[in-house]
Parts: structure tokens; C-alpha cells; sequence
């Protein structure tokens, strides 16, 4: 077949360890043969990050803005161990933090369904998506050691120079201090992108905080949401037939659990990364969610919500085989190529994205799969491949499908 030919590139964003050896043989074996892949290449590979000071994370930030659509690899977040083993020189946030900064999206996270493969919550019959506020909190954080007699307070200066100062703490001995912020304008982006995503989807939307003990960071959050949906999308919802409600995040940990899933489950940053991480394994696996960044003007970023799988890693360097799975990182391809397809009209591309989902999908209902889903599924004839293994048996299904 004569390869689809793409208009305007996407971003690509390669990354570290067992991922980016993924990412290539996904690249090689599933999309070039197919496709006259059109990229603008990022190495947020941590030796580039450093090498560049961190600047080619927001020279990529900058290029999706500029082209509507990226795709990205899995990266490292450095810690202490991190800055010895790469010899870096400062330790690099994350550049998913650094991203969703600049974009000032919204995460939609999704567990990616198989065949044999059950919820370990058994009263779960439909997926969970998990929209995580994308800006500020842990992840712009600023975060300073202590020592004992120190105090620390928070200060404000207005634009007028007058100060308003808190005390947080006097240290009787040594510890640390963080601050963090959000802003009024990302707060209401991401209650907007909740409330037009759940229109979008027809499911429930939930959103949930800390209110009573964070009386004003947190309150704030649920005051905006309230005020926007009640003067922009309450006739929506009830004319769609759905609801939005809030709730404290505990209460709804436990009414999720004991529900048939189906809902939107809006968090702030840090609680979306930590729900997301346990739907995704209460689904099956990390491996298998899928993740999308959208920013309030229309741009995206896909992604796999999981890490670089760091001991796999380090087994392919030592020439030992490995089983890792991909599939969350061939969703990333596929729904890039998909919105791609979609804005630069396309319809062979979005065809062509569609059609390796469903190939990925039957090579697993087929009985072949990576060691994790191997150990996890109850299909009867099953059989357990490698990694690159499992990408020529989903081309080999992608052929029959073409």
C-alpha cells in the first residue's frame, strides 16, 4: 500500500530507558511502513535535558503550541539517586510538570480495556477517566530546608508594595518548608475542559478536594467550579441528562470503589497523578492507561500515563530478554495521529489509527500478550511473548485489518 502522507507535522517528544526502546520499535515496525511520518523532533531523553539546562522540554512546550498536536515518550523526574547515576547538574523537574505549565491544559486519563482482563474492583462494569488538573501545586512548588530556631512565614506583596505575612512554623528543630500556588484563570481552564468533556462524553462528572482542612487553596477550587458550572453549564447537563457534583476526596475514594465506574473523576494535580496511577491498576495495569493533555485553545499532548520502566531497562542493557508492555505508548501514537488526522482532514490517517487500536486489541483477544497481561488475563489459550515480539504480532494483525 502507497504510504498516507501527513500535512503538518507532529511534535515528537522521545524519552529515557525501556520507553524510548519501545518508542523506536514502535516507530519502526507499526507506523513507518505505513506511514510518510512527519515529525519535529525532541530528545527529552535526561542526558539532552541536562546537556540543554532543561531548555528542549520548553522549546517542545513551544513547538505543540505552535503545530496543535505532540506525542511524548516517558521521561525521568530526577531524584537524588537520579542526579548521581546521569552526573546531572541540577535536578530537572519534571518535564511533564513543565508542559502542562505552558499549555495550561487539562489531563483526560483513561484505562485501555482487553480482553480477559477484569477489574480487580469487581462491581466496576464501565471505565473510570481521570481528569487531572494540569498546573501548579507539587509541581511548581518552591521548597526550602529548615534548621532548628528558624521560623517561617508566608508572605504576599501587593502591587502597591503593602504586605500581608502568615507564620507557617518555628522549628524547635531541623525540617523543610514548600509553598505552592494556583491560579484563578488555570482553575477556571480546567473546570471549562471538565464541563465540555463530560458534555462531549455524556458521563457524570465528579470533582473532589480537601476543602475542610485547605479552607481557602482548596476552596478555592470547588468556589470556581461551582460558579462556572452554575452560570455556564447547568442547562447543559440537565438537558444531556448528567450530572456534576462535588464531593471531599475521601468520600469520594469510597464512592468510587463501590460504584459501576463510568464517571469523569476531575482532581487536582497531585491527587489526579496518584487516582490515575490506582484506576489504572485497579483496571490491570499502568501500562494500560491512556493519557491526553488539552489545553483551553485546542492543543494536545498524548502520552502513557506509566514511567520508563527502569528495571527492564536495566535487563535489555545486560542483553537479558525483557516482556514490557506497550500498549499505553502505542495509544499515545495512535490518538496523535488520530487528532492529526482529524485537524489537518485526513480521514486515511484517523482510518489508519483506529485500525492499530484494533489490532492491538485482537493481537491480545488472539491469546499474545507481554508477560504483565500474561500473568493478569484468564484466557485459556494464552501465550506469553518479548517485547518486540509482541509489536510484529500486532503488525501482523495491523495487515489483516488494512
Amino acid at each position: 500500500m502507497e504510504k498516507i502522507r501527513m500535512k503538518t507535522p507532529l511534535v515528537e517528544m522521545d524519552g529515557d530507558e525501556m520507553t524510548r526502546i519501545i518508542w523506536q520499535g514502535i516507530k519502526d515496525i507499526l507506523l513507518k511502513p505505513y506511514i510518510d511520518l512527519k515529525c519535529e523532533y525532541y530528545d527529552l531523553g535526561l542526558p539532552n535535558r541536562n546537556d540543554t539546562d532543561d531548555a528542549v522540554t520548553v522549546d517542545a512546550a513551544n513547538a505543540i503550541k505552535k503545530y496543535g498536536v505532540g506525542v511524548k515518550c516517558a521521561t525521568i523526574t530526577p531524584n537524588a539517586a537520579r542526579m548521581t547515576e546521569y552526573n546531572l547538574k541540577s535536578m530537572w523537574k519534571s518535564p511533564n510538570g513543565t508542559i502542562r505549565a505552558m499549555l495550561d491544559g487539562t489531563v483526560f486519563r483513561a484505562p485501555i480495556i482487553v480482553p480477559g482482563v477484569k477489574p480487580r474492583v469487581s462491581g466496576w462494569k464501565q471505565p473510570i477517566i481521570i481528569a487531572r488538573h494540569a498546573y501548579g501545586d507539587i509541581y511548581k512548588n518552591t521548597e526550602l530546608k529548615v534548621s532548628a530556631g528558624d521560623s517561617a512565614s508566608l508572605t504576599v506583596t501587593a502591587a502597591d508594595g503593602t504586605t500581608r505575612t502568615a507564620l507557617i512554623h518555628e522549628f524547635s528543630g531541623d525540617g523543610v518548608i514548600m509553598g505552592m500556588h494556583n491560579t484563578d484563570a488555570s482553575i477556571s481552564s480546567f473546570a471549562r475542559s471538565c464541563f465540555n468533556y463530560a458534555l462531549d462524553c455524556k458521563k457524570d462528572l465528579w470533582f473532589s478536594a480537601k476543602d475542610t482542612i485547605s479552607k481557602t487553596y482548596d476552596h478555592r477550587f470547588k468556589d470556581i467550579f461551582q460558579e462556572i458550572f452554575d452560570a455556564e453549564y447547568k442547562d447543559a447537563f440537565e438537558k444531556a441528562g448528567i450530572e456534576y457534583f462535588y464531593t471531599l476526596i475521601d468520600d469520594a475514594v469510597a464512592r468510587i470503589i463501590r460504584s459501576e465506574g463510568g464517571m469523569i473523576w476531575a482532581c487536582k494535580n497531585y491527587d489526579g497523578d496518584v487516582m490515575s496511577d490506582m484506576i489504572a491498576t485497579a483496571f490491570g495495569s499502568l501500562a494500560m492507561m491512556s493519557s491526553v493533555l488539552v489545553s483551553p485553545d485546542g492543543k494536545y499532548e498524548y502520552e502513557a500515563a506509566h514511567g520508563t520502566v527502569t528495571r527492564h531497562y536495566y535487563k535489555h542493557l545486560k542483553g537479558e530478554e525483557t516482556s514490557t508492555n506497550s500498549i499505553a505508548t502505542i495509544y499515545a501514537w495512535t490518538g496523535a495521529l488520530n487528532k492529526r488526522g482529524e485537524m489537518d482532514n485526513i480521514p486515511e490517517l484517523c482510518a489508519f489509527a483506529k485500525k492499530l487500536e484494533a489490532a492491538t486489541i485482537k493481537t491480545i483477544e488472539n491469546g499474545i500478550m507481554t508477560k504483565e497481561l500474561y500473568l493478569l488475563s484468564d484466557a485459556q489459550d494464552k501465550r506469553s511473548v518479548n517485547t518486540m515480539q509482541f509489536l510484529q504480532e500486532v503488525n501482523n494483525t495491523l495487515q489483516t485489518l488494512l
